[in-house]
């Protein structure tokens, strides 16, 4: 017959199993929301800047202009919006 402290370790063993997995299946859940919300952020900047382009017709001539000087954004990484890391 199995010693009760023997039953219990072997319990505790799959408890701390169970825990590990479900640590690994959270961190995989939240590098996918991650990545989703990144994508969102990217849809509503975008439809904002249509918004706002559209929204302004007199400024349709000098989006025909050459731009000069270097067209990456300044904040390299951050969102213009929000300030939050991308």
């Amino acid at each position: 017959m199995p010693s009760v402290i023997g039953l219990l370790e072997e319990r505790e063993r799959a408890a701390a199993q169970r825990v590990e997995d479900l640590r690994e299946e959270a961190d995989r859940v939240l590098a996918a929301l991650r990545d989703a919300e990144l994508d969102w952020e990217r849809f509503v900047v975008s439809r904002e800047t249509v918004v706002e382009v559209l929204a302004a017709p007199e400024n349709a001539e000098k989006a025909d202009a050459p731009v000069s000087g270097n067209p990456e954004p300044s904040h390299r990484g951050r969102s213009a919006r929000t300030g939050r890391a991308r």
